[in-house]
């Protein structure tokens, strides 16, 4: 499932914003977001994927609980585990990130 619409989440983080480096140096920090809908009461858990210097920034500044937005698009990725079984991972990929106060 691949959308091209960008989309606008708010929640709070689930974890501390994690950083790591490709092997071509480019920052990419992952972090989970935890958004609840307006029209019920549970809480959808999402993988947040950020790369470039918004990455190193989301790494910096933001921490567990605390409320952000979110602007970007839902991608799903495909994988062969080591038992030779397809998996899916669905992830948020991050254009914007910002703070709510």
């Amino acid at each position: 499932m691949t959308t091209q619409e960008k989309i606008l989440m708010m929640g709070r983080l689930g974890k501390n914003p994690e950083l790591k480096y490709t092997a071509k140096q480019e920052p990419v920090c992952y972090f989970s977001l935890a958004h609840n809908s307006i029209d019920s009461e549970q809480t959808d858990w999402h993988n947040v994927v950020v790369w470039g210097k918004q990455a190193e920034s989301c790494s910096m500044y933001l921490k567990k609980g605390q409320p952000v937005f979110v602007q970007g698009q839902i991608k799903q990725r495909e994988y062969t585990n080591k038992h030779g079984e397809k998996k899916y991972y669905t992830e948020f990929k991050a254009d914007t990130v910002g703070f709510i106060h």
